[in-house]
């Protein structure tokens, strides 16, 4: 139950100037040229509290699409910047007074709450969609867009309050407004122009072929995994010849540890009806050509190129 105590504490962190970290949570990250798998970019700042037995727990992350750029140290209260571009180009002062902020922030939190900022927007950044939501116990509460916080419709009477009073005070919300519209697009440049070479890095797949479990009697679960590539969009399946296979199951996109991806995708076919399979995968990474695994050893570009040619009886594998 959200008690007016409860609201009063929201409205109180809502207000305070907390929201000057915004400036620290912004890159844009240009599309790949070769495949549409994103026509807008997204930077966020996740942030969860809990709170029992009167002791807080504070976890504060900031999200470049799927990579992790920041990290809050809730044990000595400072912002990990996980790339040295992460800074971007703000001075040590302007970072410390960040780094200030988050820290009042965090010693006025006083409610479980999940905070994200999300900004979206066409490079090269000609427009920009600013916006704020906050959960309360996981449900939605209310979101801040255009000068004006608005209720959700799972908030209530209490978000309705709530908006009505932070809509109120004109000049907090011009000011984040500015921050959102202003101030983050010029950091985000900054961040864009520092880190690169390290958005722009490519890095091509491995890929190889093995046997799943046993789908059933007479049935042959035909995997191939692909791993180790950057960025992350990549495109595989099942063919034969230039026919995409119905019944194709891929898994999520995994992390692995040095920040490139893994990506499964499995087949159910009778034992009899796999030969002339072959996996297909592309990336930008590989130019514009398409890798090709066919089952039972013969790995190929599509380009027509052979690479090379395997017999194995097991796994086969090609980098």
């Amino acid at each position: 139950m959200l008690t007016k105590t409860h609201l009063f504490l929201l409205l109180l962190h809502l207000i305070c100037p907390l929201f000057l970290l915004l400036i620290h949570n912004i890159l844009v990250l240009k599309p790949h040229s070769l495949f549409r798998f994103e026509e807008s970019i997204s930077y966020r700042l996740m942030q969860t509290s809990s709170f029992h037995n009167h002791s807080w727990v504070h976890v504060g992350s900031g999200w470049l699409g799927e990579l992790q750029t920041h990290r809050w140290n809730s044990s000595s209260n400072t912002i990990i910047y996980l790339y040295p571009w992460s800074r971007g180009n703000f001075s040590n002062k302007e970072l410390m007074d960040v780094e200030r902020l988050f820290q009042l922030y965090f010693n006025e939190h006083q409610d479980f709450y999940i905070s994200q900022l999300m900004f979206k927007g066409e490079f090269p950044f000609i427009s920009c969609l600013g916006f704020k939501q906050v959960a309360i116990q996981g449900h939605d509460f209310m979101s801040f867009q255009n000068e004006t916080f608005l209720p959700s419709p799972k908030g209530g009477e209490k978000a309705q309050k709530a908006c009505k009073l932070l809509n109120f005070n004109e000049a907090y919300t011009q000011r984040l407004h500015r921050l959102l519209s202003d101030t983050c697009p010029r950091f985000t440049l900054g961040l864009l122009d520092a880190g690169k070479a390290h958005l722009q890095q490519q890095v091509k797949p491995e890929a190889w072929l093995s046997s799943g479990p046993s789908p059933g009697p007479g049935h042959k679960l035909l995997v191939c995994h692909v791993s180790g590539f950057y960025p992350k969009p990549v495109w595989v399946m099942w063919v034969r010849g230039e026919q995409e296979q119905q019944g194709i199951q891929r898994g999520d996109i995994l992390p692995n540890g040095d920040g490139t991806w893994y990506l499964q995708a499995t087949l159910d076919v009778a034992a009899g009806e796999a030969a002339g399979l072959a996996c297909r995968v592309k990336h930008s990474s590989l130019g514009g050509q398409d890798l090709v695994l066919h089952w039972g050893g013969k790995i190929e570009i599509f380009d027509g190129l052979l690479v090379k040619s395997l017999a194995l009886p097991g796994d086969f594998m090609h980098s």
